[in-house]
């Protein structure tokens, strides 16, 4: 069995990892670390949740201590960019403990925060900068720092970046950095979008994958429900009002939707907070913060959350709309069953959701148990002037309530291209 001693790291973070209980390393870890620390670019394939931060931190921390310099003011040694604020801090968070016993600075600049305070703390240099796109091309524009003095370059959950629309601030900040430096690049997909980003910007890179995409953890316990948009929230208040106490996360599509659910649950009496991106960094962190002690057991979220949430105890995952984007489901449902413990993910399923029920099972290679309901059957394309609206639904041919043993009618694909239930 691979342990630490095994990937060539220093002492110091060995002493460091043993004192903060860490002995033996993720797959990622064990097959990352000695390419990062050789040199070499690497493209990292695996799921939220793998320890990817480690995989990438320690070699840093290793070879930043190792090469002995101290940041010149408003430089950065080392860059991390990652997709949200609360995957951002959750890696500085990490890194911060890592960097315990070296003379390491670790820096978060984020949306949402004051960039004054952030300008203030970048004046002395930075040994390693996390930073979200946005408020990194910020800084850079009022010339608050510089990047021509990094080395080492980190694009973390690289795919939702480009989900997020970050391309372009990407590719404004990679022109921006030496050409001479190391690049590493952790993704949970590979879109072709990524992987000709990974051809700009990674010279020979080793390429590292585990877990491969769509794989879902063995111990979470998943059920779909076939329910109609309006009746949704009176089937997760039933299903929430069973389990008051335990922590659980609930998605939505879009921002007010989240809020304006929040309010629905706390207004029937329930304990709930919400996270998405019109609450300011502040708002957020102390849902977060509610959300992790238990004083708010009900976290009301859009996939801002879907990666960066490392919360061991959230026992149950709502998906009270269905992602659009079929991997979201998985990075979704990620949330809970953590550290080896066990899980259950609940999905619900309108009419309109039919097409993304579909890419998500075709994503994971599997059906969803269904516990109530019966699938929705698209109806044909009305004519002008009459028919159904168009999206609208009907049930298939199952009843409600499992009779058809928990199976329904699969999807194929026609002439048209377009899915359709089996006849």
């Amino acid at each position: 069995m691979t342990t630490f001693n095994d990937l060539g790291l220093s002492d110091s973070l060995l002493n460091t990892l043993e004192a903060e209980g860490f002995d033996t390393p993720t797959p990622i870890q064990a097959q990352a670390i000695p390419h990062v620390l050789e040199g070499r670019d690497l493209m990292g394939l695996a799921q939220t949740g793998t320890g990817k931060t480690a995989a990438f931190g320690l070699p840093l921390i290793h070879k930043l201590v190792k090469a002995g310099a101290k940041p010149a003011p408003r430089s950065v040694r080392g860059l991390i960019l990652a997709p949200t604020r609360e995957l951002a801090k959750q890696i500085a968070d990490t890194l911060s403990v890592f960097t315990r016993r070296s003379p390491l600075k670790v820096g978060l600049v984020v949306g949402g925060a004051s960039i004054n305070m952030q300008v203030k703390r970048l004046e002395k240099g930075t040994d390693i900068l996390v930073a979200t796109p946005g408020r990194l091309i910020d800084l850079l524009d009022r010339r608050s720092l510089s990047l021509a003095e990094t080395q080492y370059l980190v694009l973390d959950e690289a795919d939702q970046m480009l989900d997020m629309g970050f391309i372009h601030a990407l590719r404004k900040i990679a022109a921006l950095l030496p050409a001479k430096r190391q690049t590493l690049l952790f993704s949970a997909t590979m879109p072709k979008l990524m992987a000709e980003l990974a051809g700009t910007y990674l010279k020979d890179p080793i390429r590292v994958e585990v877990s491969p995409p769509g794989k879902v953890a063995d111990k979470i316990t998943q059920t779909l429900h076939y329910v109609e948009q309006g009746q949704k929230g009176a089937l997760l208040r039933e299903m929430l009002e069973k389990a008051p106490n335990e922590r659980a996360l609930v998605f939505c599509r879009t921002k007010h939707g989240a809020e304006r659910l929040m309010k629905q649950i706390v207004a029937g009496g329930l304990r709930a907070t919400s996270i998405h991106g019109n609450k300011s960094q502040g708002q957020r962190e102390r849902s977060l913060s509610a959300f992790r002690d238990g004083s708010t057991p009900i976290l009301v979220a859009t996939d801002v959350a879907a990666r960066g949430i490392d919360i061991p105890d959230v026992l149950h995952v709502y998906n009270f709309d269905l992602p659009n984007v079929p991997d979201n489901y998985v990075h979704r449902i990620g949330r809970t069953a953590r550290a080896g413990a066990e899980g259950r993910a609940v999905a619900f399923c309108c009419a309109t959701e039919m097409e993304q029920l579909w890419d998500i099972e075709k994503t994971m290679g599997m059906s969803i148990p269904v516990a109530s309901g019966s699938a929705w059957a698209p109806q044909p394309q009305p004519k002008r002037g009459g028919g159904a609206p168009k999206g609208q639904g009907q049930r298939g041919g199952a009843k409600p309530g499992g009779g058809n043993g928990g199976k329904r009618r699969r999807p194929r694909r026609g002439s048209g291209g377009k899915a359709r239930l089996a006849a």
